[in-house]
């Protein structure tokens, strides 16, 4: 499996992707400049954590209009998978790949800790070696992980089983408490219609390796490059 790590001005987590992919994984991996037009065959595409263009006007909108998106906007069109964690998730929000938008955080202060997530949808290609309902524990570090979007659009999100992770308690109970940025619902990651793009604000590449603590994140990217050799 080809695997692409986008590269925006600002990105910090690339490198990250990066070794899960390559090093962890085994895979085949390159790094794609904000500025290529192609996505070279890659088959996986990673729109990695960080600041894209220093997260001027809003975070992800800049980002959003670079030459490479219009490459991964006709990978995602043609049903190739796109992963965006944290500025990742911002950026695939402002360029209408996923719906809804992102505001600061409900407490206006960057949050970087650890939180729990409820898996809520297993039948993706980023979560098929996951269990319905499981808690995962994934770190984040964001000022601008508030997802909102109008009362009958969230409706509307929830009804297609769009919603694949929820803020919960260490046991699995989705609380305002557990939620640490105000997100409506208690959203931490959602898909597209299709389920080929996914976006999420925690970080799975920083809990992959049994080094770091936990590899509760492994399983996205070890599902999506299964999902791939199974198509093949």
């Amino acid at each position: 499996m080809k695997c692409g790590v986008v590269v925006f001005p600002g990105s910090n987590c690339d490198h990250d992707a990066y070794h899960v992919l390559k090093h962890v994984l085994g895979q085949e991996t390159t790094f794609l400049w904000h500025q290529d037009e192609t996505l070279r065959d890659c088959e996986l595409v990673v729109l990695p954590g960080g600041f894209s263009y220093g997260d001027y006007l809003r975070a992800g909108a800049m980002a959003a209009l670079s030459p490479v998106m219009a490459a991964v906007k006709r990978h995602a069109d043609a049903g190739g998978l796109v992963l965006g964690i944290c500025n990742g998730f911002q950026v695939l929000l402002e360029a209408g790949l996923l719906p809804g938008a992102m505001r600061r955080n409900a407490s206006l202060r960057f949050q970087c800790k650890d939180v729990h997530l409820r898996v809520e949808r297993i039948d993706l290609p980023y979560t098929h070696q996951l269990r319905t309902g499981q808690v995962l524990r994934m770190p984040i570090a964001h000022a601008e992980g508030n997802y909102e979007d109008a009362p009958e659009k969230l409706d509307a999100l929830e009804a297609a089983g769009q919603v694949v992770f929820r803020y919960c308690t260490p046991d699995g109970a989705v609380t305002p408490e557990a939620n640490p940025n105000g997100a409506a619902r208690g959203i931490a990651g959602i898909c597209n219609s299709a389920g080929n793009v996914l976006g999420l604000m925690p970080h799975p590449e920083r809990c992959s390796e049994a080094i770091l603590g936990n590899t509760d994140g492994l399983a996205l990217f070890a599902s999506a490059v299964a999902a791939v050799g199974a198509v093949r």
